[in-house]
């Protein structure tokens, strides 16, 4: 496949931060990429880049074959975007939300109904066209910003923090509509999180932390790069069992909740070996495979910080570029 995003040493800097530092990467066609970083990590920026929302200090980004800068109106007629913050109107009904956009984007007045019923069909909200968006919840807003987003048939959806803030049944249903766009509609879909569970449904992921891409490649990728297992082990005498296990291995096992954990490579091939050596005395006996957030915890030597915030001076720079523009 070819890339429809491409990514070249992309630097941006407001004053004496560097919010995204010498970044590089590719986005294959019809692929659900992930940009996997705490909030404050640069993700935001670089989307806002991608989408002609803010110019780079220095580097280049290209989107279906344009340049982000010197392409602009190329580069945004073959998007969608969906904020984090909503930009629906509020007044008008969810069908006049979409028409509106539809006009904008020169969609032929013939193909407008089409389009829109079709959209709002494939997010569930055909039978709510008529209401006013002001009556609907956080879920159906973020939905009816999808369909809103795929109205003029673009060739990437950007979404960012697509779920903030919604409730897990709201989340659900929005992925089950995210998860068929490449196929149905033919878009690639680059979207940024920092929820663990939805990274995972991602065909590749760049990890980003303080503006640095720090690994890429698939989940499994990712999760195989550190390699380690954690098995857990409770016995009628933990403490004898942990002596017995750093005796013959090395190992040093910790306890929580009464049982012993510690990591190994390739668990199903040590367990035989440790079910011989404490015969009789293992009550349970289980093991995990390394999740995306053991392979940030890996890599950063801390958990993702879901709660560091954007700084300002970045939210007031593509307030001051869209107001230029």
């Amino acid at each position: 496949m070819s890339a429809v995003i491409k990514v070249e040493h992309l630097t941006k800097k407001f004053g004496g931060l560097t919010a995204v530092d010498d970044i590089s990467f590719d986005v294959e066609e019809g692929s659900i990429f992930g940009f996997l970083g705490p909030n404050g990590a640069g993700k935001t920026t670089t989307i806002n880049i991608l989408c002609t929302l803010l110019n780079p200090t220095s580097g280049r980004a290209f989107v279906g074959g344009y340049d982000c800068v010197r392409e602009p109106h190329m580069v945004r007629k073959a998007i969608g975007i969906v904020f984090q913050d909503s930009t629906l109107d509020k007044d008008l009904t969810a069908y006049e939300n979409l028409a509106f956009h539809a006009y904008i984007y020169g969609v032929g007045r013939a193909q407008v109904r089409e389009r829109t019923e079709d959209a709002l069909r494939f997010v569930g909200l055909l039978d709510r066209k008529d209401d006013l968006v002001k009556r609907f919840s956080g879920g159906m807003k973020r939905r009816l910003e999808v369909a809103r987003g795929l109205i003029h048939r673009p060739r990437v959806l950007f979404l960012d923090e697509p779920t903030l803030g919604l409730d897990p049944q709201s989340r659900t249903n929005l992925w089950e509509a995210i998860l068929e766009l490449p196929e149905r509609h033919g878009v690639t879909v680059f979207m940024t999180t920092h929820y663990m569970e939805e990274a995972e449904v991602c065909g590749r992921l760049a990890i980003i932390d303080h503006g640095k891409i720090i690994a890429s490649g698939s989940p499994g990728e990712l999760k195989k790069a550190i390699g380690e297992d954690l098995i857990f082990i409770k016995t009628t005498d933990n403490a004898s069992a942990r002596a017995r296990i750093e005796e013959l291995s090395g190992l040093k096992p910790e306890e929580k909740d009464g049982e012993l954990l510690f990591t190994v490579q390739r668990a199903e091939s040590v367990i035989p070996g440790l079910l011989k050596t404490l015969a009789g005395t293992v009550l349970s006996i289980r093991f995990e495979r390394p999740t995306l957030n053991d392979v940030f915890l890996k890599l950063t030597g801390k958990e993702i910080r879901p709660e560091a915030q954007e700084d300002s001076s970045i939210k007031e720079e593509v307030r001051a570029y869209r107001r230029r523009h």
